[in-house]
């Protein structure tokens, strides 16, 4: 496994990004060790983890795994989702991010957070909070690099924008959502981290299984009863879109899904694909992603297949064909 700096931090970081969602959840506890294993054993030094992953589970068996090695791993999660019946346990307003953070710790029996990524845009609370939110725990000791999840470039340029002018410790790390299938972030998100030096670590890179072929003419399976799956994924289009992807991963002889995760990993600003899995069967095939050969050819032979995204102007005219 080889590894790459994180964003500016002069950090390494195993270049798959193993995310924990499925940690007392879809995985009980000994799947989950099984599962954990096998990716500090594959070279795995980076994990991901939210305070609403099976409702703080995946938090409290991460910290129980990592016992023992802690200064080896890098370590992430995330704050912002409903945390109890109080109208204020929840957003990124700074008493809010403040309280999470002391929350993550305690299930992860540690005592910092690498990285801590205000997991969505809290409308209600103004950018400049939220980032002294952040500030504040980073100088408490308790995380060392402030993130975003699920922001817009704008959005994250603002708060880079405040940071800056404050004299506070600057986002390091986004987590877009980014697939073949999914790719807004190719527009301003991708080019806006690059430009700053921020660490890219997308989710979804095989489209919640979309692109595995597995769910094609399937009734049942959670593209077809989960809300939020259905939702993101359920355009006809997207359906297509797939069916070439399996049909010419095929063809060349490559797993889709560990295609579908070099993909990913291929673009200049990803630092590492965050993969999951349900069990060591689905581990194997992501894990598998790092030996496959993306070439500038492949990788855009496989863009060709869905839709590019216009550009931020939606100047179609003023878009550059892809060079040959």
């Amino acid at each position: 496994m080889k590894t790459k700096l994180l964003g500016r931090t002069g950090v390494s970081v195993s270049e798959l990004c193993f995310g924990t969602m499925s940690f007392g959840g879809d995985a009980d506890e000994p799947t989950s060790a099984a599962m954990y294993k096998a990716v500090r054993d594959a070279g795995i030094n980076f994990f991901d983890t939210a305070d609403e992953y099976s409702k703080g589970k995946s938090e409290q068996i991460l910290g129980r795994l990592m016992k023992g090695h802690r200064d080896e791993l890098v370590v992430t999660t995330k704050v912002n989702s409903q945390q109890g019946p109080d109208v204020n346990a929840r957003g990124t307003s700074r008493r809010h991010v403040v309280r999470a953070v002391d929350n993550c710790l305690k299930r992860l029996q540690t005592d910092r957070i690498d990285v801590l990524f205000l997991h969505r845009y809290d409308a209600m609370t103004p950018i400049e909070e939220s980032m002294r939110g952040l500030e504040d725990v980073v100088r408490a000791g308790k995380v060392i690099y402030p993130a975003v999840s699920n922001w817009s470039a704008w959005q994250t340029q603002r708060a880079l924008d405040v940071q800056e002018r404050m004299g506070w410790a600057r986002l390091q790390v986004i987590q877009p959502m980014y697939s073949l299938v999914k790719r807004q972030a190719e527009v301003e998100i991708l080019p806006m981290a690059e430009a700053n030096g921020v660490g890219v670590i997308p989710y979804s890179p095989a489209a919640a299984g979309l692109l595995s072929g597995k769910y094609f003419g399937q009734a049942t399976g959670r593209l077809k009863t989960n809300k939020m799956y259905e939702a993101r994924y359920g355009e006809e289009w997207a359906f297509q879109t797939a069916e070439k992807y399996v049909a010419l991963c095929t063809a060349k002889g490559l797993h889709p899904v560990s295609a579908a995760i070099a993909w990913v990993a291929s673009h200049p600003a990803v630092t590492a694909p965050i993969i999951g899995a349900r069990n060591l069967d689905q581990l194997n095939d992501s894990l598998a992603a790092i030996k496959v050969d993306m070439t500038p050819a492949l990788r855009r032979e496989i863009a060709d297949l869905s839709r590019t995204p216009p550009p931020a102007t939606d100047r179609l005219e003023e878009q550059k064909p892809p060079s040959a």
